[in-house]
């Protein structure tokens, strides 16, 4: 499928799963682009696909981007459902470990230059595990930040040169966690612990009452994004 039409089918496809559930969203996209992996951060909203796609298309890559600097709650969330589904996710490093970024970019680059540390950790990783793939599968949802307001369905994802799919884009926070509920599924501690959004330990925080819900990312700072979504 050249360019071409693959732009006519997602122009297509967005406006006819405007209305669809996820699950249906999934089983087009892993039958359309075999050669398709999904992004999982281990947060609700991902763990949510981590179990739509078990049952759906087990076979399909899951792959998470390790930054060295997640919450052992993270990282716990990950091993438990590696063991339940019998999975194993694929892990995506950085070209650089921390101590070798301290040694050339000075320490706590988090906090001088939080797009530089996001850049070498999570944006130069994910450029090069996604050049493998013809698409991918994101947990985005419209009304986590305005950044992410108006994404859809089903689109060309100019950044990274490949079809994205957020099947979850139409959901609320109630529907995700519905879902968890209503399947038993396994999920981040720190949600009950007021992290709604959960990054890496060092640039997310506690979200207080009547605070956005993504408050607790790079607080103090006008940084919204990481740079993997536009």
């Amino acid at each position: 499928m050249n360019l071409f039409e693959k732009e006519a089918l997602i122009r297509e496809k967005a406006e006819e799963f405007e209305n669809a559930s996820p699950e249906t969203v999934i089983k087009f996209a892993v039958e359309t682009f075999p050669n398709i992996t999904f992004a999982c951060s281990f947060g609700a909203e991902d763990v949510v696909l981590v179990d739509m796609l078990q049952k759906i298309s087990p076979s399909t890559d899951i792959f998470y981007l390790d930054t060295d600097f997640h919450f052992k709650e993270t990282y716990e969330t990950r091993d438990r459902m590696a063991e339940k589904y019998g999975l194993e996710f694929v892990r995506v490093s950085p070209k650089i470990t921390p101590e070798e970024q301290a040694a050339e970019h000075g320490p706590e680059l988090w906090k001088s230059d939080p797009n530089g540390c996001c850049n070498i950790r999570k944006v130069e990783p994910l450029t090069r595990i996604l050049g493998q793939y013809e698409a991918w599968i994101t947990g985005i949802r419209r009304d986590q930040a305005p950044t992410r307001a108006n994404a859809k369905k089903v689109e060309y994802d100019t950044k990274f040169g490949l079809v994205k799919f957020n099947p979850l884009a139409a959901w609320t926070s109630e529907d995700v966690w519905n879902y968890i509920r209503d399947n038993d599924v396994i999920y981040n501690p720190l949600h009950d612990m007021h992290y709604p959004s959960i990054g890496c330990e060092h640039c997310t925080r506690q979200v207080l009452p009547g605070e956005d819900p993504r408050a607790g990312r790079w607080s103090g700072s006008d940084k919204t994004e990481c740079g993997l979504h536009k």
